[in-house]
């Protein structure tokens, strides 16, 4: 193994085990506003906000535009440590031209999701962040809204999916880079997009339990498939890193898409958010293996001497996080 590589994955893999052995995968999540008109001035409002426990939640809180009351009391309970909250409000003249806004955003790092689903059919879907706490709502979606919207949302899907990071940066290990590493994250996109549409569009349905533990086995298989090529023996990933970056890329398409499905699609623009969705999962990559392969770059001019068994502890370590994001998950399931 390329000694600069060594290094970096030694310093990524002490990140992966701190953050893997503390929570999962996805840990990140944002909180979720939905407003589904009813009538004419009346919407139901659902509001999720990340909680840990019953009694500890973030304090973020709707604030709607001027002229609108609440016509029931909010009701609130917390279901797998999210506090959600659901009530119903009517605003005069409609939601269209007011300004929607989360008070407590700009004092935390947690984005905002929010879907408003009209009764015509047509949806808004934005993105709330520290930095923009409010947006005003729109007679109807632009496609540049929708484009902004959704390649944010799978490129933080991605930077913030650790379990695919760690899966992607396994395969670098064992391509060693070059053409090799092009084909087999081509062929890892091909499939996760094969995946990811299917189920988004709902042609395929696999309870998302499952598939992250699938997830989470992939990245251990390719973890002693790199202990068996240090070892000297050339398994079927060191052979054809690309079949087997297309075989589990399409499980952990099924991965993205039950982040996308917690979106949703806006009706009307449904290839577009589709689009924009995978093309930002796609930059998320590039950004991923360009910032590992700068990095090595500049340790390989470290020259820092390491005895040979060091070169086991990247897979071994990438292995354990695996396996116990593995058995996390499949005792998720009797949960």
């Amino acid at each position: 193994m390329n000694r600069a590589l060594l290094c970096f994955s030694l310093f990524v893999f002490v990140l992966f085990v701190t953050l893997g052995t503390g929570a999962s995968a996805h840990e990140l999540r944002p909180a979720y506003l939905e407003l589904r008109q009813t009538e004419a001035e009346t919407y139901d409002v659902l509001w999720k906000v990340p909680a840990q426990g019953e009694n500890l939640r973030l304090g973020l809180y709707v604030e709607p535009p001027t002229g609108c009351t609440n016509v029931t009391a909010p009701r609130g309970s917390v279901v797998n440590n999210a506090f959600t909250e659901r009530w119903t409000m009517q605003c005069a003249g409609g939601l269209t031209g007011g300004t929607i806004s989360v008070a407590g955003l700009t004092a935390t790092m947690t984005d905002v999701l929010v879907r408003l689903e009209r009764f015509d059919g047509t949806e808004q879907v934005t993105r709330l962040t520290p930095s923009i706490p409010a947006f005003v709502v729109q007679a109807a979606p632009s496609v540049l809204e929708v484009a902004r919207t959704y390649t944010g949302l799978g490129i933080e899907h991605i930077l913030t999916g650790i379990d695919h990071l760690l899966f992607v940066l396994a395969l670098l290990i064992i391509t060693r880079g070059g053409w090799k590493l092009v084909k087999t994250v081509t062929a890892f996109t091909i499939a996760h997009t094969i995946t990811l549409s299917a189920a988004t569009l709902g042609w395929v349905h696999i309870p998302q339990q499952p598939v992250e533990a699938v997830i989470a086995l992939s990245i251990v298989f390719v973890a002693v498939e790199i202990v068996h090529q240090q070892r000297g023996i050339e398994g079927i990933t060191a052979r054809a890193p690309w079949f087997v970056a297309f075989s589990f890329g399409l499980m952990h398409g099924l991965g993205f898409a039950g982040g996308l499905n917690e979106a949703g699609l806006p009706a009307g623009h449904i290839p577009s958010a589709l689009l924009f969705f995978s093309l930002g999962v796609e930059v998320g990559h590039c950004l991923f293996i360009s910032v590992v392969l700068l990095l090595i770059a500049i340790v390989r001019r470290l020259r820092i001497p390491l005895p040979r068994w060091a070169e086991l502890m990247p897979p071994y370590a990438i292995g354990s996080v695996a396996m116990f994001w593995f058995i996390q998950r499949t005792f998720s399931f009797f949960d």
